[in-house]
This record gives C-alpha cells, sequence and structure tokens, in this order.
C-alpha cells in the first residue's frame, strides 16, 4: 500500500499529476483543483490511496487525510467507483460531504457528473454514522476554526511549494475574512487561501 507521496511535480494536466520519487515518475490521479495548486518542479506531499484492479494499479492522491478518509468511504460504496468518489471531492468538501450525510440530504451529491439519485441516495444511507467530519455547533465554531485548521492548512501550502512567511499571512487573511462555516473546514480554507495567493504571485515569489 502505498499511503503518501513526496517528490517533484514532473507535470499537471487535468486531473492527473506525475510527481517523481526517488527517479520514478508516479501519476496521481488528484482533484482538479489540487492538480492547478501544483507547481511544476516544486515539491509536493499527497496522501494517497492504491486502488488494485486486475488489469491495473492506479494512484489517487489527496491534500488533506480527510480529504481520503471520505474518498476510502466512498469508495466503499456499491455503484461509487474511484472516479467518482474522486469526482464527488472535487465538488464538496469533506465537512459538506459530512454534513449531506447527517441532513440526510442526497441532493447534494446528485450534482456530481456520474451520481444518480439511487447511488446518491444509496451514498447517504451507507456513510450514516461512518463520518466524524461534520461541522460542528455554531458557538464552538470559533474554537474549531483556531490553531488546528490553520495549522493544516499552513502545512499543506509549504508541502505544495510555497515558503511558510507567504503561506502563514495567506493563511491569516484567509481565516479573518471567512465566514464562520468556511473556516471549520480545512479543505475550505486550503482553496480560499490558494486562490488568493494565485500563480502569478507564487511566480514573483520564485523569482524574488
Amino acid at each position: 500500500m502505498i499511503s503518501s507521496v513526496r517528490g517533484t511535480v514532473l507535470s499537471a494536466l487535468g486531473s492527473t499529476v506525475v510527481i517523481e520519487v526517488g527517479g520514478v515518475g508516479l501519476s496521481v490521479q488528484v482533484t482538479p483543483a489540487c492538480a492547478l495548486a501544483l507547481r511544476i518542479g516544486e515539491q509536493a506531499r499527497l496522501h494517497t490511496s492504491l486502488v488494485v484492479r486486475e488489469d491495473s494499479l492506479s494512484l489517487f492522491g489527496f491534500v488533506t487525510v480527510d480529504e481520503l478518509s471520505v474518498f476510502e468511504l466512498l469508495t466503499g460504496v456499491t455503484g461509487v467507483g474511484p472516479k467518482s468518489a474522486l469526482g464527488v471531492l472535487a465538488v464538496l468538501s469533506p465537512v459538506q460531504v459530512g454534513r449531506a450525510v447527517a441532513d440526510d440530504d442526497d441532493a447534494s451529491f446528485r450534482k456530481v457528473s456520474g451520481i444518480g439519485p439511487k447511488t446518491a441516495k444509496l451514498i447517504v444511507l451507507s456513510l450514516a454514522g461512518k463520518l466524524a467530519i461534520t461541522a460542528p455547533p455554531a458557538t464552538a465554531r470559533s474554537a474549531a476554526a483556531g490553531a488546528g485548521v490553520a495549522d493544516k492548512v499552513l502545512a499543506a501550502l509549504i508541502g505544495l511549494g510555497w515558503s511558510e512567511r507567504v503561506a502563514a499571512q495567506a493563511v491569516d487573511e484567509t481565516l479573518a475574512e471567512a465566514s464562520d462555516t468556511d473556516r471549520i473546514s480545512v479543505p475550505v480554507v486550503l482553496r480560499l487561501a490558494l486562490a488568493r495567493l494565485g500563480p502569478a504571485k507564487h511566480s514573483a515569489e520564485r523569482n524574488a
């Protein structure tokens, strides 16, 4: 089992990235947002799940452990393959998946390409009681949005190639402007921070 990979990004196209590990280029399937965040020629670390089929070995990568956990739960649902599970995480964050399951909201999963009404309902039924990734009550949100989320997002940004100084500033500014709902989710804060940083700013940092 390959549980994680760390190395130089050789290419990032669509939903496929190639990361060189020990002189070997590993092809990893990721969400489009993750692929856009990776920078060719720079170091990256992804949590991974190896899917074994009779005719193939496929590696799926994620920035956070929560995303990996949800992916593996989704692939255990009848009718949900690894590509469909990846599609769910391209549309919904782990917190949003947990909330949809807790609220018996199969409509959220029907928004994902390839997920029909029956499969969406089955996802909700199959994942009920298995997800601890749900939004806490409003009174606990301030605490949940503290150092834990900030530290995880900071580590993810550094793993994607940003300097600690630039990453820390982006995390602080993102959390300051995010809503209570957004700031409790590591994937959401990560996406907002990446949008704030932008490829142009990252290029400028490299050339500085």
